[in-house]
């Protein structure tokens, strides 16, 4: 242990995605790139030969998912329905139909003629705006390589074999290792590459892991056996820490620890300040896997239900009863009291099936959403008709992503009118008075806030969007993510110009926006007078507990301080100081 602490101490910071401190001795694992061949077929038998390999590499891929699923202790969690997702990839008749195209026509072996079409496929993700959509080319790839190990033979070591207590270290992790770490055994993960929206990410918390990711040369800076410390709440590793960082480490651990059971022990109370101003706090989920930990986490209900899993990695629509069985599922147990449906906020670029759609498609400004909706009205149709239906078994709402004007909604209105009357003619069993909602995510929906207040039930402002198209930055590009400031004075003026018109016209407002679940920006909220917050689960007892030890009046006051500057770098350090001051156990700035 001597020796160990006289290497260097290196300090790498990456993206935290699963909350959590721990520290341990590494286990490094290199397996993840097959190397690929890359040569011409001189004849017809050696093409069917190929055609052969390449389709006996897929029937080994499914076997395996297939032997991991049959494994996995919860068949009814969120593992088996992500190793469905990378089977469903495999059979994907498009995916191997343009894989066998390349090996006929233009006379290649199996390797590289998936390579082509994997890379046809990472072009078009790369037009994806939306991160969690943009993310699934990682479960595109993790497939492609499995088939490539199975066309090279080669072997690696099994996560699932790891016996000693360890933090795992890899390039890149797929979702069916994730799903496979025995939870007693592996302490935590670190990787190169990654995102928030992974499904690896997500696997990771649900299974309470705590995760570092893109930490770009992680693998490169450790060895198996080496000890790390990792906080996977503020991205931060530290590779061969000395014995004082490590204690430091140690107490910061018990303290999260204690915070995150005391947090827990209330989060089933409401979220109501000390002068009685009541707040809705509601999970963004995507899989109904998921609720069971938004209830546990204090979410009284799910304010926003992404419903693009339908869609993704499929050849086909989903079908009606696909979709209705979903909702239901969501919506009639007895766990959360409501929920908001919103509906697909999808475009051409984002059906990989026929990626022919996406090739003229501007992915941040091109024909997605309501928009694509209103072109596609069939696709959108069997959704209202879905949502519809499951409204009949409990308290639930229509939410419409990305509407700019009036036109749009009464044009969506007439729709919907028009399937509940058809559902009545078939006497179907509807809420024939469930709320209609939009999401408020594009600046002339802002400055028309008053008139589409009119027309709607509530607004939910999703602030992801409304930044990067009020500030005219891609949230997603390396080099201009900087700009993207949620505590921009623009933006908190946008969204104050929301909730007025909103309360002007007797409707609730809402923010299902990552902004929603930031502890430093809780206050500035309440000061707003949202009426609901929803953000994803983890983020719920914290700012729970920040607004029941609020006052309103307090956080009016601090809004009309931030109100009065005009720069955001006087508003960031302003409000940063005041919250760390005010709640210092919840607000901790990261000097690391």
């Amino acid at each position: 242990m001597t020796a160990h602490f006289a290497k260097r101490t290196i300090v790498l910071k990456g993206i935290g995605v699963s909350p959590g401190i721990v520290s341990g001795s590494v286990y490094v694992i290199t397996h993840r790139i097959a190397r690929i061949s890359r040569h011409k077929l001189s004849d017809k038998a050696l093409i069917r030969e190929e055609i052969i390999k390449f389709s006996s590499a897929l029937e080994s891929s499914i076997k395996e998912l297939a032997d991991i699923k049959d494994k996995l202790n919860d068949p009814e969690g969120i593992g088996p329905l992500i190793i469905d997702a990378h089977i469903m990839i495999l059979k994907d008749e498009g995916f191997i139909r343009n894989t066998i195209a390349h090996i006929e026509n233009e006379g290649i072996n199996a390797q590289w003629a998936l390579e082509k079409t994997v890379s046809r496929y990472q072009e078009i993700f790369k037009k994806i705006e939306d991160p969690y959509l943009k993310e699934r080319i990682r479960d595109i790839e993790d497939v492609v390589q499995r088939i490539f190990r199975h066309l090279s033979g080669i072997k690696y070591d099994k996560i699932s074999d790891i016996e000693e207590e360890t933090i795992i270290v890899a390039r890149d992790l797929s979702p069916a290792d994730t799903i496979q770490m025995k939870v007693e055994k592996v302490l935590g993960f670190a990787t190169d590459i990654g995102g928030k929206t992974s499904h690896t990410t997500i696997v990771a918390r649900s299974l309470g892991i705590p995760a570092v990711v893109g930490l770009e040369t992680i693998t490169s800076e450790v060895r198996t056996d080496d000890i790390i410390v990792m906080d996977g709440t503020s991205g931060v590793v530290i590779v061969n820490p000395d014995q004082e960082t490590l204690k430091r480490y140690e107490d910061k651990k018990r303290h999260h620890l204690a915070m995150e059971e005391d947090l827990l022990s209330d989060a089933f109370l409401p979220a109501v300040t000390k002068d009685n101003y009541s707040i809705g706090v509601g999970a963004n989920i995507e899989f109904i896997e998921e609720i069971p930990s938004a209830v546990l986490h204090g979410a009284n209900g799910v304010g926003l239900f992404r419903t693009e899993f339908l869609y993704v990695n499929k050849e086909r629509l989903p079908t009606e009863e696909e979709h209705f069985l979903q909702y239901k599922s969501v919506i009639e147990g007895d766990q959360i009291k409501w929920a908001t449906i919103r509906t697909f906020d999808l475009g051409g670029d984002k059906f990989i099936s026929d990626p022919r759609l996406a090739e003229e498609m501007n992915p941040a400004m091109g024909l997605r959403a309501v928009r694509y909706c209103l072109r596609e009205r069939q696709s959108f149709i069997i959704q209202l008709r879905a949502i519809l239906r499951a409204s009949a078994y409990g308290n639930t709402g229509i939410m419409i992503p990305m509407i700019s004007g009036v036109e749009e909604i009464k044009e969506v209105k007439k729709i919907i009118h028009e399937v509940k009357q058809q559902l009545i003619s078939e006497r179907i069993p509807i809420n024939q008075q469930i709320k209609l909602g939009i999401m408020i995510e594009v600046p002339s929906a802002v400055m028309m806030a008053d008139a589409l207040a009119r027309e709607v039930d509530f607004f939910s402002i999703g602030t992801n969007d409304l930044i990067q198209y009020a500030l005219a930055i891609d949230r997603v590009n390396e080099h201009v993510a900087y700009l993207y400031r949620p505590c921009h004075p623009a933006v908190l003026r946008l969204i104050k110009q929301v909730i007025d018109a909103g309360h002007r016209a007797g409707i609730k407002v809402a923010m299902c926006g990552e902004m929603a679940g930031d502890p430093f920006c809780t206050m500035i909220l309440l000061g707003l007078e949202l009426d609901g917050l929803s953000m994803t689960p983890l983020a719920i007892p914290r700012v729970k507990r920040i607004i029941r030890e609020s006052t309103l009046k307090e956080a009016k006051e601090l809004l009309a301080q931030v109100m009065n500057f005009t720069r955001t770098d006087e508003i960031e350090p302003y409000i940063k100081k005041y919250m760390s001051r005010r709640f210092p156990q919840y607000c901790v700035i990261n000097h690391e």
